[in-house]
């Protein structure tokens, strides 16, 4: 297990003054009231999160808190395999994050933590597979604003034992005070700190906050996440070098930027990079491969090499190829990795990423939304030049954001129709499929806004079908002759109450790089068992906030 310098902060003269404090440290609280995490599975590791709360006895503010961690093959923790221990503290706001390795490829782990004889709840993750994949099973989801509702689309996902990791695409929290971006008050869910927050403490309890969520513990309990940031995690419409929402009176970007930076990779089961921004942050691009089926490869579209968005319609600005959306660095990085995939001979190639790549404009000299690739078509016109002249095929890219359901076909120029065929597939290079928000929308079902979503799909000629107004997630069941999306959607997040049901698939077949409706939903696969039931102690945790 490696441990980074943050992580080892206390040094041995303060390990070994505290030991008497460790061994007299009260465990009559509740330490893992934030619930447990896991995610970044490699084929023979995985990250292992939790945040050991101390005592608020002022005896025990800034002592360092000890911890356990096993790791066992049985929902049932009797066969271990692996254990360890450490300590945390307050560098690191009391998070533990273990890179629990010699594991087991495609295997599936249950673990749990221990601190001062008190037991977290028992989690379940999964190793990535080697070799030949015949299917596999994900979920992705975005946009999950702790004040705009419950979180009933994480109830959902959890409650499919069937998945193998579940992807989530940016805004995992929002920065607003209260009514900024969604009222919490009548549902008790009012965002703390209640104001807008940019400082390292302010982050770090509207993190907090979310994971106070039993909805949102439990759906990492039972599934692995890999995730990326999109502009809620620090500011809306960030890039590079600032933010729509920062201004000056909010203090030096460069501070607010670290500060949510440094309280993502603190409160995620996210794995350090190692790659490091022109501004000494980590950043967060990565791949994962799973076996011979699928490459995963999960972008940041947004803080490592954004260049500060166009205003509306300049279409000018737009198309200037010196602008990038990636970063030169990580454009290379895709580009490389996209072919060694091809080479390689894996089936799927798939983007994760957070910003619409698909052109959402009737006229390309008249983009509207300069926050997504349409703002950045050098960018986009390099990857496509690339996918189409290296001959890359079995393209999917994932997406977040836009708070909506879209499916499209990926085509370099959609809007003629020498170019592209909105029947045959022909011109299309791959598909695009966008997630709702788990909270986030742009406006509850009415006829206004399934009529707007019907006009989108006729004007559009490589939209298949869109939803405007329900939140939910989507099951992406993939095999080696084809992907299938499926779009699954709650009819409320204003009540802990509701109905989920299946709203559209479409399916993408081998070889083929576009995308067809789909009528028939795919069956669950083989799975272990789930992560047994928490304990009573969680009760508790859904009357009250205790962050």
């Amino acid at each position: 297990m490696t441990i980074t310098r943050r992580r080892f902060f206390q040094g041995a003269a303060l390990g070994i003054a505290a030991l008497p404090l460790l061994k007299s440290y009260a465990s009559a609280h509740q330490p893992f009231r934030h619930g447990i995490a896991s995610g970044d599975p490699l084929a023979d590791r995985v990250i292992l999160w939790t945040r050991v709360t101390p005592d608020q006895d002022p005896l025990f503010a800034s002592a360092i808190v000890p911890y356990e961690w096993q790791v066992a093959l049985d929902p049932g923790m009797a066969s271990i395999v692996h254990t360890g221990s450490g300590v945390t503290g307050p560098e690191v706001d009391y998070t533990v994050k273990v890179d629990a390795d010699n594991l087991v490829p495609g295997t599936t782990y249950y673990y749990r933590f221990l601190s001062n004889g008190v037991e977290s709840p028992i989690g379940r993750t999964k190793t990535l597979p080697v070799g030949h994949l015949n299917r596999m099973r994900l979920a992705f989801c975005s946009c999950s604003n702790y004040p705009a509702g419950y979180f009933n689309v994480y109830k959902e996902i959890a409650r499919r034992p069937e998945l193998d990791v579940v992807l989530h695409l940016g805004d995992y929290i929002y920065e607003y005070g209260p009514g900024g971006f969604g009222t919490g008050k009548d549902l008790g869910r009012d965002p703390l700190p209640a104001k807008e927050i940019t400082a390292l403490q302010d982050y770090r309890l509207r993190y907090a906050q979310y994971r106070t969520d039993p909805d949102l513990q439990e759906v990492h309990r039972q599934h692995p996440f890999i995730c990326i940031w999109d502009d809620h995690e620090s500011a809306n419409d960030a890039w590079k070098g600032g933010a729509d929402n920062h201004d000056d009176g909010e203090g030096r970007w460069e501070d607010r930027r670290t500060a949510a930076i440094q309280t993502y990779f603190d409160w995620m089961p996210i794995r350090e990079t190692g790659i490091v921004d022109q501004f000494g942050s980590q950043s967060i691009y990565r791949n994962f491969r799973f076996g011979n089926l699928m490459d995963l490869f999960m972008l940041d579209t947004r803080l490592f090499g954004r260049d500060k968005q166009a205003r509306p319609l300049d279409a000018r600005t737009a198309k200037d190829t010196s602008r990038t959306l990636l970063g030169e660095q990580q454009e290379q990085w895709l580009h490389n990795g996209l072919s060694q995939s091809q080479r390689d001979g894996v089936r799927w190639r798939v983007l994760g990423q957070q910003v619409m790549m698909s052109q959402l404009t009737i006229n390309p000299d008249l983009p509207i939304n300069m926050d997504q690739w349409d703002g950045y078509q050098g960018s986009r016109d390099r990857l496509f030049d690339h996918i189409t002249g290296q001959g890359i095929d079995n393209l999917m890219v994932l997406t977040g954001d836009i708070h909506t359901s879209w499916a499209f076909d990926l085509a370099e120029d959609p809007h003629r129709i020498s170019r592209y065929s909105r029947f045959s597939g022909r011109g299309a290079i791959g598909g695009e499929f966008v997630t709702p928000g788990v909270t986030s929308g742009l406006g509850d079902k009415s006829g206004l806004t399934e009529a707007a979503g019907l006009a989108v799909d006729g004007i559009l000629r490589n939209l298949k079908w869109a939803n405007i107004s329900e939140r939910g997630y989507v099951l992406l069941d993939i095999s080696h002759s084809r992907s299938k999306a499926h779009w699954y959607h709650v009819d409320t997040v204003k009540s802990p109450h509701y109905s989920a049901y299946l709203a559209r698939m479409y399916k993408q077949k081998a070889g083929d790089n576009h995308i067809h409706r789909a009528w028939r939903e795919s069956s669950a696969s083989d799975y272990d068992p789930p992560a047994p039931a928490m304990y009573s102690a969680l009760g508790s945790l859904r009357s009250r906030f205790m962050v």
